[in-house]
């Protein structure tokens, strides 16, 4: 197993350029298997859950070809109707294959999903969604079986936002029987993606970006080329990293409308954030105020900040409340802040951060994706060496981790953990 060492105490300054967001390629990729024929996508990021995806796809007997960071998907190749524990239990995004396996082939087998122990994410309002549209769903074995002769268009409404189940059923209703209204959907950036992917395919959908969309199915869809739009979540994690070093980082690529309640909070930390031509330009101001943070779903602050966030809280002048709202376990990265000198006090989802304590390098380890993050900008903020294990978190999610940030001047690596 590896591990990341970094060594604090280095300002970055410079320029990066952000790659495509994961959350947005992946369900993008899954739409693929709902046309018949080649769909091309642009600028996919190099990360594990990318390649899952992939191995799941040609597991489905899809024909998948790359080429840097162009992909190629031929939904005309689809055969196999099954995805399997082995494939879905290291990435919950898997369970996005369910609603166009339905709506294409009228029958699905899709494992139980697995991913970050970050919340339960139970599945149910994938489920009750696609009952809604005339599917018979039985869970048996650890597994969903779905069947459906032609789904049809219905009214859902979500409990609450889901991400991932406004995208399995609005890939559901592209290729349904009538008009499918989701209301109380989520609004993020990644679904008006697929939104905009679906409607160039061919199934006409209105609303995204708001809480109500309607999709009128089509037949039959059509491929599609198709260019990623930039992670809004790693962009966010730069400038974290810019603020914490005391740095001056050009971020390239990136779409500052996609994270305005970021921009606004780090602002408030005290730290200039201008929206360049090229993107955003970050530079730490004198010092850091403390914050309070409320994670919400989009527009708000977005949870999968959270764990970043707390890092720029640690140094700053003052006490900060962090409240989490969206998922139960996402506090547990505070036990390796606190390792490394964080004060940090817990109490249900809200986390009392009293700033103003150096950082002092240590042996931490990862726990998600995004703690993995936090942690390496606690190491650049740090006195000394701090090693980060069970770092295959960070491959899930942030594309040439190490290089980006060596390349604004850090010092760190990837290194073997002793047995």
């Amino acid at each position: 197993m590896e591990k990341i060492v970094v060594e604090g105490g280095r300002r970055l300054e410079g320029t990066v350029a952000i790659s495509g967001a994961k959350n947005a390629a992946l369900p993008i990729l899954i739409s693929g298997i709902l046309a018949d024929g080649c769909s091309v996508y642009r600028n996919v990021p190099d990360l594990r859950d990318i390649r899952t995806v992939m191995a799941l796809l040609k597991n489905l007997g899809v024909h998948v070809h790359t080429n840097g960071d162009v992909v190629e998907v031929d939904g005309a190749s689809i055969k196999n109707h099954e995805a399997p524990y082995n494939l879905v239990k290291t990435m919950r995004a898997s369970v996005l294959v369910l609603g166009p396996l339905l709506a294409r082939l009228g029958k699905a087998r899709v494992s139980l999903p697995g991913g970050c122990a970050i919340g339960a994410r139970p599945v149910n309002l994938h489920l009750k969604g696609l009952k809604h549209m005339g599917a018979d769903i039985r869970l048996e074995h650890g597994y969903i079986d779905a069947q459906a002769d032609r789904l049809k268009g219905a009214c859902i409404y979500f409990d609450i936002p889901t991400v991932t189940g406004t995208e399995n059923l609005m890939m559901a209703a592209a290729l349904a029987e009538g008009t499918t209204t989701l209301k109380n959907a989520a609004r993020e950036p990644e679904v008006v993606a697929l939104a905009e992917t679906l409607t160039r395919m061919g199934a006409r959908i209105t609303g995204a970006g708001t809480p109500e969309i309607v999709i009128s199915g089509a037949k039959a869809l059509t491929p599609v080329t198709v260019d990623i739009i930039p992670d809004r979540i790693e962009t966010g994690t730069f400038m974290i990293a810019a603020a914490v070093t005391g740095g001056d980082v050009l971020i390239t690529g990136c779409k500052p409308k996609h994270l305005e309640a970021v921009i606004h909070k780090v602002r408030q930390a005290g730290v200039k954030v201008e929206i360049d031509p090229k993107g955003l330009h970050v530079v730490a101001g004198n010092g850091i105020s403390s914050v309070d943070v409320k994670t919400l779903p989009y527009p708000g602050f977005p949870t999968d900040m959270q764990a970043q966030f707390m890092v720029l809280m640690c140094l700053a002048d003052g006490l900060s409340v962090i409240s989490e709202t969206i998922f139960e376990n996402r506090f547990i990265h505070v036990c390796e802040l606190r390792r490394m000198g964080a004060e940090i006090k817990v109490s249900g989802n809200t986390a009392v951060v009293q700033g103003g304590r150096p950082l002092t390098g240590a042996p931490v380890m990862a726990t998600d994706l995004r703690a993995s993050a936090s942690l390496i900008l606690a190491g650049l903020a740090a006195r000394g060496l701090t090693e980060i294990s069970r770092v295959y978190h960070i491959d899930r999610g942030y594309e040439a981790i190490e290089k980006k940030l060596a390349a604004l001047g850090a010092r760190l690596w990837r290194t073997r953990e002793s047995p």
